[in-house]
């Protein structure tokens, strides 16, 4: 099964964003697998030809629309421009195609914009890329490259692609003590801590023990769940749940 990518682009009006996402997609899937001309079409080789046979062994076309592609009217109607036929032959080829919007400025296809043969790609779902971060736009063309090619998958250097969609990552600071923070995980978490508050907070097994540093005025709770709150507030709040194990210096 094909698994290539070819990048289309019209030069003048992309070629150095098709050059960027060529180096990203050959960081990270094999640069044999990525088909630029300028790169894949070595001196003397016949283009054309070389062309339609990237092409027809390609798994996915990336089009490369830049802020001027649809001024080009005359050549997208010019049947030997090889942007559209490069196009066209994907379409006949039945190879999914993926408008990628080069910049703020370039607005999604419209039909009026484009010559019948080419209305087709006003209704396919694009990709916008912004030159305003380019890391995360080359990431997340990866990532629709590595779910329209399954072949790809395996072959995927970039590791951040394990973590599925909805899944939480996190990157946490210096918070001055312990912090664990887990969606999926194995092994055991004890209980909840949480440092720095103006009194004790305890979450999971164990007894619970307010002010116990000091000989008097201390509380020790034990027992099968408890909901105790005392502090600023109007009254004092307890709640128990089943019978006690235990309760041992409630008057001291």
């Amino acid at each position: 099964m094909a698994d290539d990518v070819f990048i289309n682009y019209r030069t003048g009006d992309g070629e150095k964003t098709a050059a960027l996402i060529d180096q990203e997609l050959s960081r990270r899937f094999g640069s044999d697998q990525i088909f630029r001309a300028s790169k894949s079409i070595a001196p003397g080789q016949v283009y054309p030809d070389e062309l339609l046979a990237g092409l027809r062994r390609s798994a996915v076309l990336l089009a490369v629309i830049g802020p001027d592609w649809t001024n080009f009217q005359t050549r997208l109607r010019d049947p030997e421009d090889w942007v559209r036929k490069e196009i066209l032959e994907a379409f006949a080829c039945e190879l999914p195609v993926v408008p990628v919007l080069d910049g703020r400025k370039t607005d999604r296809l419209t039909k009026g914009d484009l010559p019948d043969e080419l209305a087709r790609l006003a209704e396919i779902q694009s990709v916008p890329f912004s030159t305003q971060d380019t890391q995360a736009g080359l990431k997340r063309l990866g990532d629709v490259v590595a779910d329209l090619v399954p072949g790809l998958r395996d072959v995927d250097r970039d590791t951040t692609r394990s973590l599925a969609a909805g899944s939480v990552t996190n990157s946490i600071g210096d918070v001055g003590g312990t912090a664990v923070q887990s969606r999926d995980f194995t092994g055991d978490v004890g209980g909840t801590v949480v440092k720095g508050s103006s009194g004790p907070v305890h979450a999971g097994l164990g007894d619970i023990y307010q002010n116990s540093r000091h000989e008097s005025g201390g509380r020790h709770f034990s027992g099968n769940g408890m909901t105790y709150f005392e502090g600023n507030h109007q009254g004092d709040i307890r709640h128990r749940f089943g019978e006690p194990d235990e309760h041992e210096g409630g008057g001291r």
